[in-house]
């Protein structure tokens, strides 16, 4: 069952626990390049990384968090971030409890810092 736009929204602002500049940042440092699959447009970006700026993009299109100002293609974006970040937190504990591990910087290339939870 797909879950309706209102709790995706909802899920979206609890798990995206990084703001917009914070993630920027990250994206920012060479660490973050190398977390995750590739990209298959041979352009060597990760999912997440890429993941990771339309997750800016919505942060600072809409900063308040107004439900009724995502548009869809944001949402449809906000259903991928929730869905990734609650499976790999339900999978993964190294995440939590290692900064320097893959799955750590994978999760903060969609937004969620395992540090801050």
């Amino acid at each position: 069952m797909v879950k309706d736009n209102e709790t995706v929204v909802t899920e979206f602002n609890e798990i995206v626990n990084m703001s917009a500049k914070e993630l920027q940042d990250w994206l920012g440092q060479e660490e973050s390049a190398g977390s995750g699959w590739s990209k298959d447009d041979g352009s060597g970006e990760t999912v997440g990384h890429e993941s990771g700026r339309k997750i800016i993009a919505i942060l600072e299109k809409n900063p308040n968090k107004d439900p009724e100002k995502y548009e869809q293609e944001d949402i449809d974006h906000m259903r991928k971030v929730v869905a990734y970040c609650k499976r790999h937190l339900a999978q993964e504990q190294s995440a939590k409890q290692n900064p320097d591990s893959k799955s750590a910087k994978s999760l903060k290339n969609w937004g969620h810092d395992p540090q801050k939870s």
